[in-house]
């Protein structure tokens, strides 16, 4: 039986996540600047240290000191005394850096199918028509075994679909040319945001998520999301990806002693901020039954209000930091997230949410029953790793330590649609060039017997007619090329 991983301490009680309810998934809330950072990091730590991998997200480079072991941190020393931590030690986390730019880790990529077209169509905001378009040409991919895998080949797919909309409709419906001009919109804007290097292979093995080191700790993956955080709609889907990526590959595990994998949401309101409803199921499905899968899925947020009522009842374990109530909507969210708690008649919920102090929370865990246990106001206990960032030779050394350190950082183009397209394009081009070279004259039996300058009928005929077939051909491979070529490259 895992070992409980000791959280928070008051002068009377310690709070214990007990790791066989850790995959009943949780929640961290608070205000900006109260602690929840050091929170998710102490968290992260007990799971690594029972030999649970993990994954969080990195938003403001805080996390990356993991990596290194603490020390020299006065306000920690005082909460180390204070909390009476006698078996305290400072100790690095085995981690692992990841980044979709693949600067500051090792490349994450995906593939467009892998992504899917639901997915695609949040992250293109597209409405409801545009997301059938889309859904029209995986299945036109699907059925003549082309690969999407980035995004030229998705705008080559486009580009054909577009071409050849009459004789898709009956099977797939309608191509409108306005909708597919909205999807290669949007690709060019993700492409602008950098998201070209989201797709393309190799693609992320979610195996090497999962990885433990040679004494049995769990890695910390760690993804750089200080750049990509500016583009906000890409950083909520490519952790939803991820996300659904576990549910749908990992197989049933049943009630186990500890998760295989603990997955951490920060900012999880982007998650959720004008998400379609078909979305929002999805969310919700994936979140309720992942959990037999063996992940446990931490949402981290400013407000308990950004997280749907159907998604927040799920999360068993709670840690609740400062709330302060300036506004109507901020008075609703104090309420709120004291009416979610179990009763304590030592605590005074609502008023108690305003006044903790910085490391400072209301938590609530899972028994080993499942129930609840009444909320306690605690003190955080201080992670055994760096709190703040990491030097640049830090986080290289770090890479360079990896188990997958050289493998993603070479990518691959192998024949997919664009290829495929492009190739067609080409063949056409050759046959066209062979049309134009051909004979008409000698077809229609004249030529040579015409006198020098001057052209009978029937030449002049002959040679219009070629010309007229030679230019449809022509503006046709032109637009199938042109289409190839505007796909941009990977």
């Amino acid at each position: 039986m895992a070992e409980p991983i000791l959280i928070a301490k008051n002068k009377d009680i310690s709070s214990y996540i007990l790791p066989k309810m850790a995959n009943r998934h949780g929640l961290i809330a608070g205000a900006t600047g109260t602690g929840k950072t050091v929170t998710l990091q102490t968290l992260a730590e007990g799971f690594s240290n029972l030999g649970v991998p993990v994954f969080m997200a990195d938003v403001k480079g805080d996390l990356a000191g993991m990596s290194q072991a603490g020390g020299g941190n006065a306000k920690v020393e005082a909460r180390i005394q204070e909390l009476a931590l006698t078996e305290f030690s400072y100790k690095k986390c085995p981690v692992t850096f990841w980044d979709v730019f693949g600067i500051k880790g090792h490349p994450v990529r995906t593939t467009i199918a892998e992504m899917g077209p639901l997915l695609l169509a949040r992250l293109l905001n597209l409405n409801e028509v545009q997301g059938g378009v889309l859904n029209s040409v995986f299945k036109i991919a699907d059925d003549k075994g082309w690969l999407l895998l980035d995004l030229k080949d998705l705008r080559a797919m486009m580009q054909h679909a577009a071409e050849h909309a009459a004789e898709y409709q009956a099977s797939y419906g309608n191509i409108s040319a306005a909708s597919v001009g909205a999807v290669q919109r949007g690709l060019l804007e993700l492409e602008t945001q950098g998201a070209d290097q989201l797709f393309g292979e190799p693609a992320l093995n979610l195996d090497d998520l999962m990885q433990t080191d040679a004494q049995g700790r769990g890695v910390v993956n760690i993804l750089a999301s200080d750049t990509l955080f500016n583009s906000p709609r890409i950083y909520a889907t490519l952790l939803l990806w991820l996300l659904s990526e576990l549910f749908e590959k990992l197989p049933e595990a049943g009630d186990l002693d500890k998760p295989k994998l603990v997955f951490f949401f920060d900012e999880a309101h982007l998650l959720f901020n004008d998400a379609p409803e078909a979305l929002l199921q999805k969310i919700e499905q994936v979140v309720r039954l992942i959990r037999s899968k063996g992940v446990g899925v931490y949402f981290v947020s400013q407000n308990p209000l950004d997280i749907p009522d159907v998604v927040l009842g799920q999360l068993g374990n709670r840690v609740q930091h400062a709330l302060r109530a300036f506004t109507p909507r901020d008075q609703k969210a104090v309420k709120s997230a004291a009416d979610t708690f179990r009763s304590n008649p030592k605590v005074d919920v609502a008023i108690a949410i305003a006044e903790l102090g910085v490391g400072e929370a209301l938590v609530s865990f899972l028994d080993e029953k499942g129930i609840p246990t009444p909320v306690e106001r605690t003190f955080i206990c201080p992670p055994s790793s760096r709190i703040g960032p990491v030097t640049d030779s830090e986080r290289s050394d770090t890479v360079k330590a990896s188990n997958v350190f050289g493998f993603y950082e070479k990518t691959v183009d192998r024949e997919s649609a664009y290829e495929i397209l492009k190739s067609r394009a080409e063949q056409t081009a050759t046959e066209a060039k062979a049309d134009e070279g051909f004979d008409w004259g000698g077809m229609f039996g004249v030529g040579k017997q015409a006198p020098r300058g001057r052209e009978s009928v029937l030449e002049a005929a002959a040679k219009s007619a070629a010309r007229a077939i030679g230019s449809q051909l022509g503006r046709q491979i032109i637009r199938g090329v042109l289409g190839s070529i505007l796909g941009g490259r990977k």
